[in-house]
């Protein structure tokens, strides 16, 4: 099997709306950057897919995708919920890998809230290309302790 031959890098221009957010620490920082918006009452989490997120074939890596979910799901319940950031670790998650995502396209997702409890957020989401589900995400994560920064229930400024 032969490589796919490497392509320029794609710009990693987000959509009108989107932007830049700092999460998950020193290693999603390295992996990303990703971006946010607030549309419609959705939390929306997304990532321009370049050169460096992708496996031998030129396809994004399944554990970037999942990396997105990872970060996706539980911030799209604080979100929704009007909840203060929070650590969030992951009890479990769950994903199925529709479709490929090319080297350039931009992956964007969305979230929902099923169930939270005192200790236990339960939560669904879909990533997708053009409006076409790309993975299929679903979490179990415990409700760490709230955030203390200066802007704990809206961290990323996009209400």
């Amino acid at each position: 099997m032969n490589p796919v031959p490497p392509a320029l890098p794609p710009t990693d221009t987000p959509p009108p709306g989107y932007r830049p957010i700092v999460v998950g620490g020193d290693f999603v920082a390295a992996l990303g950057p990703l971006y946010a918006r607030w549309q419609e009452g959705a939390f929306l989490l997304g990532l321009r897919v370049q050169a460096r997120h992708c496996n031998p074939i030129g396809h994004c890596h399944g554990g970037m995708l999942a990396t997105l979910a990872d970060m996706l799901l539980p911030y799209a319940a604080m979100y929704q919920l009007e909840v203060d950031r929070r650590f969030t670790p992951t009890v479990s998650l769950q994903l199925d890998y529709l479709a490929p995502v090319p080297m350039g396209a931009w992956v964007e997702g969305s979230a929902e809230v099923l169930r939270s409890t005192r200790r236990l957020l339960f939560v669904q989401g879909v990533v997708c290309i053009d409006g076409a589900a790309v993975l299929r995400a679903s979490g179990i994560f415990k409700w760490g302790e709230a955030d203390t920064g200066p802007c704990p229930r809206e961290p990323f400024g996009l209400r």
